[in-house]
């Protein structure tokens, strides 16, 4: 390319003549090119930068008016500075191109740049140079290549030149363009100051016959100046419907909490629903910035609702109080109560701070009788059997029913070798989920006396077939202790422990005012029979679960001590980590720690029990959703040496970062599945010692002196769980980790391929996708019969309350398959009874409102259940089945039931469909797709979402799903006279 200053010379000695001549020469279609047509053509090619094109006439009138101008800014005559200036940046500013190619006016301009640079240097600080200075900041976007940053300066020098209320102050009268390419800059400059900043602390040594790249020299203005303009850039494209660049630009420049200052009533609803899906992507604390902005954004708007949900996300109690206490309107209080309700809020968050901490407050004082109906979801067994009517399924399903065995392919003579105690086990189990929440399935509550299925079972089956009574009348307190009360006083010990464990069942979710679960079950915590003791101190977990109640810290506590088996230990752990989830209990905390390490110091045998998990897992409930809070435990059971130390620290990391996707932790769980554990066989062991004995002594010796390292890999289950546990909340992270499960299927290690199966099930809860069913029914057939079983499991799992028809059809054929296996076989029928859980009215999700929100005490049923089965064989196939009850804190009705302003169900037409991310796209874009209009109350899928079909009501949730308040649209009746 010739050099820039021969050009602007060449370009001043052109006079109108030549040009004239050259339009002649070319309207007679002359071949022959004259000399100034030569260097026509010449200068054509350097303004194209080698493309060898000729201009048109109009644009070489437009390449000789800029060039005219730029000259005028080189005269002495000062007055000619800003018309040339306003009429340059007229011309930039109107210019037109395409998408693919640079405005004409800029690439004119490109070859004199470096001139306007060198002139731009010589004049004297003034208004025009700070115009002069907008225009080479323009003009620098196409030298970016060359000159790094170049836009970035010259806008900070102009917008040190101009006054402060200077109509060039806004970047946005420059085009989208030019403010994209300025956030650009601005960006890459923050980052450059603050790598800058990170080097100057130590004293850089000089660098030896290295010259400074431009890049390397930083612009001029301090990190303040650098935000002040992100922030007028932001203001531009939120205005411009790019709000997704204006979030990503002040979370370059660290001040995305802002942005809630620049967002006005049309824009602020796209800029939290972008924030809020980002959270997933984020490392911490960014992710706790952003749900923080995007909770004030909604708070400043009036958005109760949606702030609640983000105040529900963040755990934080004061922000929970405040949204909950702000709304004046009583209905739209009513609609936030469901709301804690779902989410199992601690009852006590919502209570204002007392000023004598020693004095009660009842809460009957505090919250109206309509309000603490909501808060205590004591209507919801009304409901939800209204909700059964309308569906016409109200009449109890028999076993029958839902095995089908005249579909399965099975041999004549099979049933005879069927274990009739185990089937009559399993025969309670899929009638208690099959019919769970109506109260009327004709085995347990319709059974008439003296009959019931409970004297078909014997001890522990007993005990499992007295719970399921609970299962059954789920919710319904006041006629579910009725049907539970008469088992109370059996002198039967397995029953009396099932009635203890069927009251807690009932009671799960629901908080009564007279506190009767506490009343009946809370004596039994210290009785001298094992089976009584480990139902009171569970069924107290399953009823208070997620409540944080204090009085049961006290009775429950001390059963953690030494003094007790591990059993009984494991258990009052597992029952705190229920009622205290996500609590960071620093009580609770301190005495698990202090056992395990007590424990440990001394030897006992009872850490290398199958109970330790259970240990575990409750330490690591109180940490749930709370990440690096729980940074200080993980380190203290790092100084435990034993091996459930390794299982307690992942299992504590897995639950503080449950559901947030992060990827560093993930890949920090799969190299725990990376490693190879060897265990030699004992006796082996022992030979190969005598052996090094006899031949050298000296050797042997040091070898006996050291330390036994006892082998354990357990943690590695644990591992696998954990990478499940924390992708399950975000749909790439999950659909990843499904790739890497299969890699773990192929290479791992026994006890990684039998937890495969469970991670599997737990990633894609109550959600029947047909990739997953397919892989879950292949690792049903595998030949490890752990692995099988846990896949059958898996497989009720991801169906849960769905009838999914394909799914019922392959547990058929694995029925037939598996009719000599009786483990195998009672796995099946438990996954029959899964996938009809409710009659397919109640699922397993753990996320609600949106798939936004995860109910803890959700999760940590769901945890507890899949623990037991990482050893199912000495758990559920044991006598310990009754654990599979840990799936109640999880069950919660798929419904959508519209009520009006006195809490009555009222029908509307809604259409559901499935759920459509729309964040970022411009316009008003459908948020379902395949829609079908139905009436309320109607039944909602995992990935399902619902919407109003017509306007003549105002719902006061901004999602359809659970309990929806709705309110007479005024507006609509003026509307519907004006149509007519």
């Amino acid at each position: 390319m010739p050099d820039p200053t021969e050009f602007s010379i060449r370009v001043t000695s052109d006079d109108p003549k030549k040009k004239d001549e050259k339009d002649k020469d070319k309207e007679e279609g002359s071949s022959k090119l004259t000399k100034d047509s030569k260097d026509k053509k010449q200068d054509g090619k350097d303004t194209k930068e080698g493309e060898g094109e000729e201009l048109s006439e109009e644009d070489l009138q437009l390449r000789n008016e800029l060039e005219m101008l730029a000259e005028r800014l080189k005269e002495s005559n000062t007055e000619l500075y800003r018309p040339a200036l306003e009429t340059l940046r007229t011309l930039i500013r109107t210019s037109t191109s395409s998408m693919t190619s640079v405005p004409k006016p800029l690439k004119f301009l490109r070859p004199i740049y470096p001139d306007l640079q060198v002139l731009y240097e010589t004049w004297p600080a003034s208004e025009d140079k700070s115009l002069f200075a907008d225009i080479l900041s323009v003009l620098a976007m196409t030298y970016s290549d060359t000159q790094p940053r170049g836009t970035l300066r010259y806008r900070l020098l102009s917008a040190s030149l101009r006054p402060a209320n200077s109509p060039l102050a806004d970047p946005g009268t420059w085009g989208h363009e030019y403010v994209r390419h300025l956030a650009a800059e601005l960006g890459d400059e923050y980052t450059f100051r603050e790598q800058e900043e990170d080097t100057e602390k130590p004293t850089p040594a000089p660098e030896e016959g290295k010259e400074e790249t431009p890049a390397k020299v930083p612009i001029i203005g301090t990190i303040e100046d650098l935000r002040a303009l992100a922030k007028d850039c932001a203001v531009f494209l939120i205005g411009h419907n790019a709000e997704p660049d204006a979030v990503d630009l002040l979370e370059e420049l660290e001040i995305v909490d802002e942005i809630a200052k620049l967002v006005d009533d049309n824009t602020y609803s796209r800029v939290c629903q972008y924030m809020i899906r980002c959270v997933n992507l984020l490392p911490p604390p960014d992710d706790i910035s952003f749900l923080k902005t995007a909770h004030t954004i909604y708070v400043q708007h009036h958005k109760f609702p949606e702030a609640l949900t983000l105040a529900i996300r963040l755990g934080d109690p004061e922000l929970i109080r405040t949204d909950f206490n702000s709304p004046g309107n009583p209905l739209m209080k009513r609609q936030l109560a469901f709301l804690l309700a779902r989410a199992q809020i601690p009852i006590e968050w919502l209570r204002a701070p007392s000023e004598n901490p020693d004095e009660e407050i009842d809460i009957e004082d505090e919250f109206p009788e309509d309000l603490r109906e909501c808060l205590s979801n004591t209507r919801m067994s009304g409901h939800f059997r209204d909700f059964g009517k309308e569906l016409g399924v109200t009449d109890p399903k028999s076993l029958e029913d839902v095995y089908k065995t005249h579909l399965e392919n099975t041999r004549p003579n099979a049933l005879a070798n069927v274990d009739s105690a185990r089937g009559n086990l399993a025969g309670t189990f899929v009638n208690a989920f099959v019919n769970a929440g109506f109260g009327n399935d004709k085995l347990m509550v319709e059974a008439e006396e003296g009959n019931s299925w409970v004297y078909k079972n014997k001890d522990h089956g007993m005990m499992s077939a007295t719970a399921s009574l609970g299962l059954s009348l789920l919710w319904d307190t006041d006629l579910g202790l009725s049907h539970v009360d008469k088992y109370t006083y059996s002198a039967e010990e397995y029953i009396k422990a099932g009635a203890l464990l069927a009251t807690g069942i009932l009671n799960s979710g629901v908080r009564t005012e007279a506190d009767v679960a506490k009343g009946l079950i809370g004596e039994y915590v210290d009785n001298k029979s094992v089976p009584l003791k480990t139902s009171a101190i569970m069924g107290l977990g399953l009823a208070y679960a997620g409540s944080h109640r204090e009085d049961l810290l006290q009775l429950i506590l001390p059963h953690i001590s030494d003094d007790e088996t591990m059993e009984i230990a494991s258990l009052a752990t597992l029952a705190l980590g229920f009622i205290f989830v996500g609590s960071e209990n620093g009580e609770i905390t301190g005495t698990i720690l202090q056992t395990l390490m007590e424990k440990a110091e001394r030897g006992d045998a009872g850490l290398d029990e199958k109970w330790a998990r259970f240990m575990a897992l409750g330490l690591g409930l109180l940490y749930l959703g709370l990440q690096d809070a729980s940074d200080t435990t993980v380190e203290t059971l790092k100084a435990i040496e034993h091996p459930i130390s390794k299982t307690a620290q992942i299992v504590v990391e897995a639950c503080a970062f449950a559901g947030t996707g992060n990827v560093l932790k993930v890949q920090a769980m799969l190299h725990h599945c990376d490693e190879h554990i060897v265990v030699q066989d004992k006796d082996a062991e022992k030979e190969d010692k005598k052996d090094d004995k006899k031949e050298e002594p000296a050797e042997g010796a040091k070898e006996e002196a050291k330390p036994e390292v006892k082998v354990d890999d357990t943690y590695q289950s644990f591992a696998v769980l954990a990478v499940a546990l924390i992708s399950m909340g975000e749909d790439i992270g999950a659909e990843m980790s499904l790739r890497q499960f299969h890699h773990l299927m192929h290479y791992g290690e026994p006890v990684i391929r039998k937890s495969v199966p469970l991670a599997i099930g737990l990633v894609s809860v109550s959600n029947p996708q047909l990739p997953i069913l397919d892989t879950l029914s292949k690792y049903s057939h595998d030949n490890d019969l752990q692995v099988a079983l846990n896949a059958i499991f898996a497989m009720g799992l991801v169906g849960a309350g769905t009838n999914n028809a394909r799914l019922a059809q392959m547990l058929r054929q694995l029925a037939g398959y598996y009719y000599k296996e009786p483990d195998c076989l009672f796995m099946v029928r438990i996954a029959q009874g899964l996938v009809h859980m409710g009659k397919g009215t109640i699922g397993l999700n753990p996320f609600f409102s949106d798939r936004s929100i995860m109910s803890r005490p959700a999760i940590a049923g769901l945890l507890a259940t899949l623990v037991a089965f990482t050893d199912a064989k000495h758990f559920i196939l044991d006598k310990y089945h009754w654990m599979m009850y840990f799936l109640v804190t999880a069950m919660y009705p798929r419904f959508l039931i519209t009520v009006d302003e006195e809490l009555n169900s009222m029908p509307v037409t809604v259409r559901v469909g499935q759920a459509l991310d729309v964040v970022g796209q411009a316009g008003k874009p459908r948020t379902i797709s395949g829609f079908q209009t139905h009436q309320t109350p109607v039944r909602l899928a995992t990935t399902e979402r619902a919407e109003l079909a017509t306007e003549e009501y105002i719902p006061f949730g901004h999602v359809l799903e659970g309990f929806v308040i709705l309110q007479k649209n005024p507006g609509w009746e003026k509307e519907d006279k004006m149509e007519l």
